[in-house]
């Protein structure tokens, strides 16, 4: 590939991170340390966003900026539906690309090349049913208001929709599959805690988990969250597991 024919790269200053916090099931240490993961294992320039309805405790070098209203009926089950207001036409006068992450990952590697690699839009694909596009939406990258025909459909269909998907991850594959645009991650890069770290039955039981060759980025998704791994909670999941000690030089300010 010539430097012509280079895809072009998203300047420093124009690389947004993402995440979101609505209610009290995380706290703002959340918040704080994922600041501090993204700082140490990406290189250059970025500005850090959190969508919240509370930013008490949250450092100051993240930018906290409303939750746009999604307007759910009362009641109605949340199941991530909120993410979808990433994807806003104006999304507070934000610009650039985006890596959206959940608030209860753990960054072990280098992600400067989760905006190098080429794609208009980025997501894990489910390790649970390969076979299915469906993504994992606790990383995606796009271009900020460039796909605010998904949550425009959303707002406008949504008896029809959340009717048809259980979720939102979903619904957003499966929209992105239809514009064309749908591209997973390396497989390697996002790592389940839950399916590639903790080993496999019977030696879980005196085996410490691992971090996954080639991982970056490890998704706690389920019952588990870093805190649970680092103590060896296993919170009634399917698998027993022991502290994953290591948790510790990661998940931290």
């Amino acid at each position: 590939m010539t430097a012509e024919s280079k895809p072009a790269q998203p300047a420093p200053s124009d690389r947004v991170i993402l995440c979101m916090k609505w209610g009290t099931k995380y706290g703002p240490e959340y918040v704080n340390r994922l600041y501090a993961m993204v700082r140490r294992h990406l290189k250059g320039e970025f500005r850090f966003v959190c969508l919240t309805d509370r930013s008490e405790g949250i450092r100051a070098e993240v930018q906290c900026l409303p939750i746009p209203a999604l307007a759910l009926p009362p009641g109605s089950p949340e199941r991530g539906w909120t993410k979808l207001t990433t994807f806003e036409a104006d999304l507070h006068g934000l610009q650039g690309t985006a890596l959206f992450l959940d608030l209860d990952v753990v960054i072990v590697d280098d992600i400067t090349p989760f905006f190098e690699v080429p794609g208009e839009f980025l997501i894990i694909h489910d390790w649970k049913r390969p076979w299915r596009i469906t993504g994992n939406s606790s990383v995606y990258r796009f271009t900020l208001g460039a796909h605010a025909d998904v949550l425009a459909k959303f707002r406008r269909e949504f008896d029809a929709i959340r009717g048809q998907f259980r979720n939102e991850q979903a619904y957003l594959s499966d929209e992105m599959q239809r514009k064309g645009v749908l591209t997973y991650w390396d497989a390697a890069w996002c790592a389940s805690y839950k399916y590639h770290c903790i080993p496999t039955w019977p030696s879980n039981y005196w085996r410490e988990p691992v971090i996954p060759k080639g991982a970056r980025i490890l998704i706690f998704h389920g019952v588990m969250n870093p805190p649970d791994a680092l103590a060896g909670r296993s919170n009634g999941n399917w698998r027993h597991a022991r502290p994953a000690t290591w948790i510790a030089q990661h998940w931290r300010e």
